[in-house]
């Protein structure tokens, strides 16, 4: 990358804006490994605009609980603290989106594709011990995207072209037209948002899958191609990468095995569709 892309970038990244400074307080705490549910949850009641977004996705028919959840507090019982510190993560970084763009990038078709493969990585994690921080991963992997359609858009706009002229992949096309792909911006921002280090090498690593064999990375890879396959939503990019022999064997089997072994993938798209009606 040349100096004068770098300044580009980490000037775009600048312009992104920042994170509520209650979800600001939930990404610290989270990386606290003496913090309780307790603390996390204090920090979500002082935020009313999280609060009532957690409690409608929660009240929404997808869950259909036995009754209307009221609190946060309440909705931890039902859905468990994960979900929840989810849940608030995600409506911060949905709160993020640009409505428009140059580049004429379709901001509802990628939140839905970042929901989805966001929500099949959390099933995935749980399989095979992909760690907590699954979801999130999943739905920050492509917002490099959401950076350069908005501040690079012709750079942008000629890579998208390219690789969906010819079924190509979005990340080599963007190396070839800028020099640097969405998943180096994308670490860029999640550092700038101040997650785990953990969390940033897997965004950055996921398309350099040989240097960073962990049970995240791998899961992070696979949902996203099977959302791509599956057609839940669409980031611009119609490539789906076949399972590389690593993570194939951590996997236990191929792109179609884990589909066809993975319940309720449908399931998956449908609470994307709610959360990003929010």
């Amino acid at each position: 990358m040349s100096p004068e892309l770098s300044i580009k970038l980490a000037a775009a990244v600048d312009s992104m804006p920042a994170f509520p400074k209650s979800v600001q307080k939930i990404v610290e705490l989270t990386r606290d490994v003496n913090c309780t549910p307790k603390d996390l949850l204090y920090v979500i009641d002082k935020d009313p605009v999280v609060t009532v977004k957690i409690l409608k996705v929660v009240n929404s028919a997808y869950y259909s609980l036995p009754k209307q959840i009221t609190s946060v507090h309440h909705a931890v019982v039902y859905l468990g603290f994960n979900t929840i510190k989810n849940l608030a993560l995600g409506i911060a970084a949905i709160g993020t989106l640009p409505k428009h763009n140059a580049a004429g990038f379709d901001v509802g078709q990628y939140l839905l594709h970042s929901l989805s493969t966001a929500n099949i990585a959390k099933q995935l994690a749980a399989r095979f011990n992909g760690g907590d921080d699954c979801f999130i991963a999943g739905l920050l992997h492509d917002f490099g995207k959401v950076v350069l359609a908005q501040f690079m858009p012709c750079e942008f706009k000629q890579a998208l072209q390219a690789c969906q002229a010819d079924s190509s992949s979005l990340h080599s096309a963007l190396q070839k037209t800028l020099g640097t792909d969405h998943a180096v911006v994308g670490a860029m921002l999640v550092e700038k948002w101040r997650f785990a280090p953990e969390l940033i090498e897997t965004i950055a690593c996921q398309f350099d899958v040989a240097s960073k064999d962990t049970p995240a990375v791998a899961c992070v890879f696979t949902a996203n191609q099977i959302s791509k396959q599956l057609g839940f939503g669409f980031g611009g990019n119609p490539c789906v990468h076949q399972l590389p022999t690593r993570i194939s064997d951590r996997m236990g089997g191929s792109l179609d095995d884990i589909i066809n072994s993975t319940v309720d993938l449908n399931a998956a798209f449908e609470e994307a569709k709610v959360f990003a009606r929010i």
